[in-house]
C-alpha cells in the first residue's frame, strides 16, 4: 500500500509596495513635522486673528474718546457763540493739547478747524467723513492732505454736521493703539509645550516602527532573530508584540513543514517504488531515481524526462484516465485512482496513478516481482556456492587420482591432467575472489576507501586491457560522456562494474558487434548510465535472473569460456555500494542493454 502525502503552499501577492529610496525620511519624523506644521499654522492664523482683534478693539477705545470730545464740542459750541473761545477752553480742560478739531457743514465745507483756519477743500471725500455720513460716525488713519502730517481721525454725524476730532500719529497714539501682547507669549509657551510632547509621543512611536522596520529586515533575508524585542506599553507596541510573536510561531510551523517536507523527499528518493508528481499541465515536479529507471524498463525508446513518461504505449490506459477525469464536470471535489499492470523486459511493473483537485497528478511504479525473486535467490544461494565449488574441486581431484592410480602415466598424459588442474584452479581462485568481493559489499561496505574517479579515464584503462578480445572478436566501442563525468567512489568497485559488463559483452554478445557507453542523463546527484551492445541479447525469461548469484543463462557455454557466475552479481552490488539502480532490458533493434545510476559523491 502506497501512502502519499501532497503539499501545496500557494502564495498569492496581494500587497504592493511604491518604490521608495533610502534617504527618505522617516515615519516618526514625518509625522511630527505634518502635525507640528499644522499646529504652527493654526497658532499663526489665531495670532494674526488676535492681533487683528487687538488692533481693531485699541483703535475702537481711542475712537470712543474721540467720538465723546466731539460731542462735547458739539454740546459747547452750540450753546456759545464765540467757537474759538469756546474750543480754546475746551481744549485747556483736556489731556490732548494738540487735538484738531474740524466742523463741516452738510455741504463739506470747512465751517471750523483750529489748526488750519483759512479756506479749505471740500471734506466730503474723506474717508472718515464718508463713513460718518453714511453710519453716523467713522474713523481713519492717514495722512492729511492739508498739513502733511499723520493723524487719527473720528467723525461723528450731529445735526447733519461733522464733527470730527484728531491727534497727530505721535508717542500718545501709537502707545494708545498698542496691542497687548499677552497672548502671543502664551502661544509660544503652548507651542513649545505641544513641541515636547508632539516629539515624545513621535519618538515612541518612532522608536517601535524602527523596531518593527528591523525586524523586517531580518525576517526579509530569512535570518534567525536573536535580538529580543520590547515594544511601549501601549496600543501600538500591543500590535508590534503581536506580529512578532505570530512570526515565531509562523517560523516554528515552517521549520516544521522544511522538515517534515525534507521527511517526505527522503522517502520518496529512498523509496522501493518509482515516483513521479505533475502539475495539471502534466510538467514535472518532483520524481525520484526508480521512476526514471522503471519507465525506461518498460519504454522501448530512452526516456530522459519524467515528462515523456505519460506518452510511451503502456500508458496508454492512464492517459485515457486523465483526459477523460480532468474535463469531467460530474467529479466534484473527488480524488480519483487508477491502476494497471506493465509485464515487460522480464519484470512486472504495477503502474498506479492518483488524479488530485487541483488536476495534478502523481505516477507510482512498483516492482512487484522483486520479493520472489528475492526469495528464490536466498533459496538457492547456498545450493549454488557448493555446486560452482564442487565442480572445479571435484575435476582437480579426478585428475590428481589418475595421476596417482597410473606412476607409469605417459609424460604428455601427465603434463595433460597437471594443466587441466591448474585451470580448475585458477577458475576456483576467481570464484573464491568474487565470493570474497560479494561478501565485503553485504558485510563490511565501509571498509571501502573513496577517491575522486574519472569515468573517462577508467574507460580508457579497461579498453586498453581488453583492446585483444576486443580485436580478436571485431568488436568495436562507442564512448558517449557528456561533460567527463567524475566519481567520488571506490576505483576498484567502479572498474569491476564497467570491466565485468565489458567481459559479459565480449563474451556472450557474439563477434562483429558494437559496444555503446552512454551517460545519457545527469543530475544534481546522480549520474545516468546505458551500457548497450547490438549482440544475440537473451531470452525475456532469464532477463530478471541475470544479476543472481551463480546464475547462467546458458550453463554449458559458460563453463566453456570460464566464467563463475558471479560477475553480473558483481556489477550490480558495487552499482549498490554507489547509491545506485541497475536494471537491464533487451533492445527492439537486438542486442542487451543496461541501465545504471551512480550516485556522484557516496
Amino acid at each position: 500500500m502506497v501512502l502519499v502525502i501532497v503539499l501545496n503552499i500557494k502564495v498569492t501577492k496581494m500587497v504592493q509596495i511604491e518604490k521608495t529610496t533610502d534617504n527618505r525620511i522617516p515615519f516618526s519624523q514625518r509625522l511630527f513635522w505634518s502635525v507640528f506644521s499644522m499646529f504652527l499654522g493654526f497658532t499663526f492664523c489665531f495670532l494674526l486673528f488676535q492681533f487683528q482683534r487687538e488692533k481693531e478693539f485699541s483703535q475702537d477705545k481711542l475712537n470712543k474718546v474721540l467720538e465723546n470730545y466731539n460731542y462735547q464740542i458739539y454740546q459747547r459750541t452750540h450753546q456759545s457763540a464765540n467757537i474759538d473761545s469756546t474750543l480754546a477752553q475746551f481744549l485747556t480742560e483736556i489731556p490732548q493739547k494738540e487735538l484738531r478739531i474740524t466742523i463741516i457743514d452738510p455741504t463739506g465745507l470747512v465751517v471750523f478747524d483750529n489748526i488750519h483756519p483759512e479756506e479749505l477743500n471740500n471734506h466730503n471725500n474723506r474717508s472718515e467723513v464718508k463713513s460718518a455720513r453714511i453710519n453716523n460716525k467713522g474713523f481713519a488713519i492717514r495722512k492729511s492732505t492739508t498739513t502733511g502730517l499723520r493723524y487719527f481721525y473720528s467723525a461723528s454725524l450731529i445735526d447733519n454736521y461733522i464733527y470730527r476730532s484728531a491727534l497727530p500719529y505721535d508717542t500718545y497714539v501709537k502707545s494708545e493703539l498698542s496691542i497687548d501682547k499677552d497672548f502671543i507669549y502664551f502661544m509660544i509657551l503652548m507651542t513649545t509645550i505641544f513641541f515636547i510632547v508632539l516629539s515624545r509621543f513621535t519618538f515612541s512611536i518612532g522608536r517601535t516602527i524602527s523596531k518593527l522596520r528591523n525586524f523586517a529586515h531580518v525576517m526579509e533575508k530569512d535570518r534567525v532573530v536573536e535580538t529580543a524585542y520590547t515594544f511601549s506599553n501601549d496600543e501600538l507596541g500591543d500590535i508590534s508584540q503581536n506580529i512578532v510573536t505570530l512570526y515565531h510561531k509562523q517560523q516554528i510551523a515552517k521549520d516544521t513543514l522544511s522538515m517534515e517536507r525534507e521527511k517526505l523527499i527522503k522517502h520518496f528518493q529512498y523509496s522501493k517504488e518509482g515516483f513521479a508528481m505533475f502539475s495539471g499541465e502534466g510538467k514535472e515536479t518532483l520524481s525520484n531515481i526508480l521512476f526514471n529507471q522503471y519507465i525506461n524498463v518498460i519504454s522501448d525508446k530512452q526516456i530522459k524526462n519524467a515528462e515523456e513518461a505519460i506518452s510511451i504505449p503502456e500508458m496508454e490506459p492512464i492517459r485515457s484516465f486523465l483526459r477523460r477525469s480532468m474535463v469531467d464536470p460530474n467529479r466534484k471535489r473527488k480524488v480519483l485512482r487508477e491502476s494497471l499492470t506493465v509485464d515487460k523486459n522480464g519484470k512486472i511493473f504495477l503502474i498506479e496513478c492518483i488524479l488530485f483537485l487541483d488536476n495534478s497528478y502523481e505516477l507510482s511504479i512498483s516492482d512487484i516481482s522483486r520479493q520472489e525473486e528475492e526469495s528464490r535467490m536466498k533459496r538457492q544461494l547456498t545450493q549454488n556456492v557448493a555446486h560452482e565449488l564442487k565442480t572445479p574441486v571435484s575435476s582437480i581431484q579426478g585428475y590428481l587420482e589418475t595421476i596417482i592410480a597410473n606412476p607409469n602415466l605417459a609424460p604428455e598424459k601427465r603434463q595433460f591432467f597437471i594443466e587441466r588442474c591448474y585451470s580448475q584452479s585458477t577458475r576456483l581462485t576467481g570464484l573464491l575472489r568474487d565470493i570474497s568481493v560479494l561478501n565485503r559489499l553485504d558485510e563490511a561496505s565501509d571498509m571501502f576507501d573513496l577517491s575522486e574517479i574519472s569515468i573517462k579515464r577508467l574507460l580508457g584503462e579497461i579498453q586498453k586491457e581488453c583492446s585483444k578480445e576486443l580485436a580478436e572478436k571485431r568488436i568495436e566501442t562507442n564512448i558517449i560522456l557528456p561533460g567527463n563525468p567524475v566519481i567520488y567512489g571506490n576505483y576498484s568497485l567502479l572498474y569491476s562494474i564497467f570491466r565485468n559488463l565489458y567481459d559479459n559483452a565480449i563474451a556472450y554478445a557474439g563477434e562483429g558487434i558494437t559496444i555503446t557507453v552512454n551517460c545519457y542523463k545527469e543530475d544534481p546527484k546522480y549520474y545516468y548510465f546505458s551500457f548497450a551492445d547490438n549482440g544475440i541479447g537473451i531470452s525475456e525469461e532469464h532477463i530478471n535472473r541475470i544479476f543472481e548469484r551463480f546464475y547462467r543463462v546458458d550453463k554449458g557455454r559458460s563453463r566453456k569460456v570460464g566464467g563463475t557466475g558471479l560477475g553480473l552479481s558483481i556489477v550490480k552490488n558495487g552499482v549498490n555500494f554507489h547509491k545506485g539502480q541497475i536494471l537491464a532490458k533487451n533492445r527492439p533493434e537486438g542486442g542487451l542493454e543496461f541501465l545504471f545510476t551512480l550516485k556522484k559523491r557516496v
